[in-house]
């Protein structure tokens, strides 16, 4: 099947799915699998529940009645999801903004959508569809009357980012920062500077005009990034900005897009200073795409987080800070560095296990107890089996389950929470008990 009849047939349906749940009236159904599901078994279902045709890669699901028509057959559907969504970038020309990093790139990606959002009619990433999969899904939902969009890309082995870079074609990249992640897939905090970097490459190779923001604090990204157009942001470079002190335990910041020029104070609901270039990166692109000073502190001054990455929480009887997205350990040395700072009569922190670390897990789960240690932090709650084999003077729980029980038969009470850990170890789980 060539792509001229591919994309016909998605110009002819209404949305693309790839969930036979949920299939919208019109949809075309692109059958993936996976290691325990086949989508060729669920192509029927999806076209009697209200998909309009199905794209399939095994011969054997094609039916022999009056409704073959509605089939189309190629030879890999994952593939024919990323051509499909490459060939719609193309036609659109719509102006692609990238971004990866090891941390905040999600954040970034809500920041920078909200800010672009006051002056552009933006598409940018829902959730954390950041893969393979989710990029090109992503990209069908471009329509002409977008004027920007924002894609997050993520990556957990070498190549990663130049697949995806090579699906969205994007003119402008944005690396948050390299941090050590995923190091069970990528080897060494070189390799995950070389996948990050892949961004990097792609548009230093591209022939068309492209430019990166780059976070002028991080000597390795500017090293990469070196000959390449570029608007710095951070504490330096052509966005400058800095955190100010306030009542409030979420950041304020304020900015100025050069020397001379009048500051512009921003006050936040994000939760730690470590944010503070997640920002400046949202308003170095707003600078760029045009976006008033007015706009870009209405646009961070309403953003509230609610997705579990530095979320604040005030129950009845507690106050949270919800980290609870993702772990490693650079975002967890961020996060337990500037919560010992912060101004809080009772602190307790429930910390989750780093995953993904391969050989290195057992050595960065203990320098985090000694960080611990070292801020003379005394409450703390530790969760997984990770935390549970280091030397650790705090209670350790195999799993949230055990922890719950725990908390519930001695609830918290006057306290401020960190709860920062991985995403697999479900710490989300325990807010409503605090």
């Amino acid at each position: 099947m060539n792509i001229d009849t591919l994309y016909s047939a998605f110009l002819a349906c209404s949305c693309v799915t790839t969930d036979s749940r949920r299939t919208p009236a019109g949809s075309l159904f692109i059958a993936l699998r996976g290691a325990n599901f086949d989508g060729n078994a669920y192509a029927a279902a999806a076209l009697r529940s209200g998909s309009r045709m199905a794209v399939i890669d095994n011969p054997d699901y094609l039916p022999t009645d009056n409704t073959r028509s509605r089939y189309l057959l190629t030879d890999n559907c994952l593939q024919a999801l990323q051509q499909l969504a490459r060939h719609h970038r193309r036609q659109l020309r719509t102006p692609i903004v990238a971004i990866t990093g090891t941390n905040g790139k999600t954040t970034t990606k809500e920041l920078t959508a909200a800010v672009l959002s006051r002056h552009l009619r933006t598409l940018y990433t829902e959730g954390n569809l950041n893969n393979q999969i989710g990029v090109p899904l992503t990209l069908l939902r471009l329509r002409p009357d977008h004027q920007v969009a924002v894609i997050e890309m993520g990556a957990s082995h070498p190549g990663d980012i130049r697949e995806l870079v090579e699906i969205a074609e994007p003119d402008c990249g944005l690396i948050t920062n390299i941090g050590r992640a995923h190091l069970q897939g990528f080897g060494s905090i070189e390799g995950v500077a070389r996948t990050k970097g892949e961004l990097y490459d792609y548009l230093r190779d591209s022939r068309k005009e492209t430019l990166l923001f780059v976070h002028a604090d991080s000597d390795r990204l500017m090293q990469m990034s070196g000959g390449q157009r570029r608007l710095t942001y951070g504490t330096r470079g052509d966005i400058c900005g800095e955190a100010i002190e306030s009542d409030s335990p979420a950041l304020s910041l304020r900015y100025r897009t050069q020397a001379g020029d009048e500051w512009q104070r921003i006050d936040t609901h994000l939760i730690g200073n470590y944010n503070l270039p997640n920002a400046l990166a949202a308003i170095a692109v707003g600078t760029h795409f045009g976006v008033s000073a007015h706009d870009i502190r209405a646009a961070l001054t309403d953003y509230t987080p609610t997705n579990g990455r530095s979320q604040l929480t005030r129950t009845d009887r507690n106050t949270l800070v919800v980290d609870a997205y993702n772990a490693n350990p650079t975002s967890m040395r961020a996060a337990i560095d500037n919560f010992a700072q912060l101004q809080a009569t009772h602190k307790m922190l429930i910390l989750g296990d780093m995953r993904e670390l391969g050989a290195d897990s057992a050595a960065e789960h203990q320098a985090i107890i000694r960080l611990l240690q070292g801020h003379g932090l005394s409450d703390v709650a530790l969760v997984g089996p990770e935390f549970a084999a280091t030397q650790a003077p705090y209670p350790t729980y195999p799993d949230v389950d055990a922890l719950s029980t725990a908390l519930t038969a001695q609830p918290p009470t006057g306290k401020t929470i960190l709860i920062k850990g991985s995403n697999g170890i479900h710490l989300q789980k325990i807010a409503p008990l605090l």
